[in-house]
């Protein structure tokens, strides 16, 4: 059974970091694309960052690049979201995602509040 396990939520203050961490079981990472969406409070959930299956290329949404890193350890089955620079409408529920095969599947979903 393929489980994403995310860890690193939390409330984080305007211009602070924060890093997400994403570990699968039952599964390898590399042979998926893996991806970090999040959903804001009365949107719909949106991708942020993405690590095509096999290569190490991540691509950004316009909204976070240049201050979100989205980075993959194969050895440890886990892809991370480095998150600098952070503001107020970054506040949302961020979500792993492991796309290719059927079904996809997604991770629980990790709080983080961005407050002054």
């Amino acid at each position: 059974q393929v489980q994403l396990i995310e860890s690193g939520g939390g409330l984080v203050h305007p211009g602070g970091s924060l890093n997400l961490s994403c570990v699968a079981s039952g599964t390898l990472i590399y042979i998926w694309d893996m991806g970090w969406f999040r959903q804001a409070p009365g949107k719909q959930r949106a991708l942020v960052a993405r690590i095509v299956r096999k290569t190490d290329d991540a691509n950004y949404s316009d909204s976070v690049r240049g201050r979100f890193t989205m980075t993959r350890d194969v050895a440890k089955n886990t892809v991370y979201l480095q998150r600098n620079n952070l503001a107020l409408e970054d506040t949302a529920i961020y979500y792993c995602h492991a796309n290719f095969l059927r079904p996809d599947h997604w991770g629980q979903g990790s709080q983080v509040p961005v407050s002054s």
